[in-house]
């Protein structure tokens, strides 16, 4: 059984009476991508913030790595690192000089090698010695990711890592993030993008009017929805033509089957609805 880093149970958020978060519960397996995903002001920022105890719930709880968010605050900080949705770097020094300030914050030895190993992970050996202002968007945030990973967190937040990024550079914010988690940090990721969801995600939660509406891997998302139909296909087109015949009468199988599952975008959607057509039929 995989070993639970993140463990929310019932977690409460109000705002002036607005309730953000009404009943939130979830898991996270140590070392895996899990991705928190809503709609805008859904409350997926709201979740980090109590996570990484910028902020306390009124009610429920959560631990991460054992330690209770609200009650043993030091030791979450000392295992957690957060990237925010607005890049976090000091844009008149260099890169590397960015990443040797936060080292040495951190009280970090061997820190010229440690900096030059960041920025070869986040590939920007070539820009160390340019000044952050001239650094395009997807560079800045990829120093932003490195400077939040010195000192080895166990838990890395990213608060919509990719928001604002061209393609191109979201691609290569992908390819970090896989990377990330191949050498055992666990990732909790907040999005919008249902495709980034899909792509790097091993558990997607999704969030909507304050409570976890369905969580589970990709696939079994898209398995909980009704089947969209089967596609036959076939070795030949004289099987083809007579495809619906042959089974029907003469119990011939397909050569092989493929299930034609729902995009992501139609679970994400159709849970959504489900959900406002539940809570207009409570009203009436």
């Amino acid at each position: 059984m995989s070993e639970k880093i993140i463990e929310v149970s019932g977690l409460q958020k109000s705002y002036k009476g607005n309730h953000v978060l009404q009943d939130v519960s979830f898991t996270v397996d140590k070392g895996s991508i899990f991705s928190l995903l809503g709609s805008n002001g859904a409350g997926k920022t709201t979740v980090i913030k109590i996570l990484s105890t910028l902020l306390k719930s009124d009610g429920g709880s959560a631990a991460i790595h054992g330690f209770d968010v609200a009650a043993n605050g030091d030791d979450v900080r000392e295992c957690i690192s957060l990237t925010g949705q607005f890049v976090a770097v000091d844009e008149v020094l260099t890169g590397r000089e960015n990443l040797t300030l936060i080292g040495q914050l951190k009280r970090l030895p061997n820190l010229k090698s440690t900096v030059n190993q960041w920025l070869a992970f986040s590939r920007l050996e070539d820009a160390a010695d340019r000044r952050v202002s001239t650094y395009s968007g997807g560079m800045r945030r990829r120093l932003d990711i490195a400077m939040s990973l010195m000192g080895n967190p166990d838990v890395l937040f990213l608060d919509e890592p990719t928001t604002g990024l061209d393609p191109q550079n979201r691609i290569a914010m992908w390819d970090l993030v896989k990377n990330l988690a191949k050498t055992g940090t666990t990732v909790f990721l907040t999005t919008q993008y249902l495709e980034e969801a899909e792509y790097l995600a091993d558990t997607i939660a999704i969030l909507h009017d304050g409570k976890i509406i369905a969580e589970g891997t990709p696939k079994y998302l898209k398995k909980i929805m009704p089947e969209r139909g089967v596609r036959l296909n076939f070795d030949s087109e004289i099987k083809a033509n007579t495809a619906i015949k042959l089974l029907t009468e003469n119990g011939i199988s397909a050569d092989s089957i493929e299930q034609n599952l729902p995009s992501l975008e139609d679970v994400f959607l159709t849970l959504i609805d489900e959900k406002k057509e539940r809570k207009q039929h409570e009203k009436i």
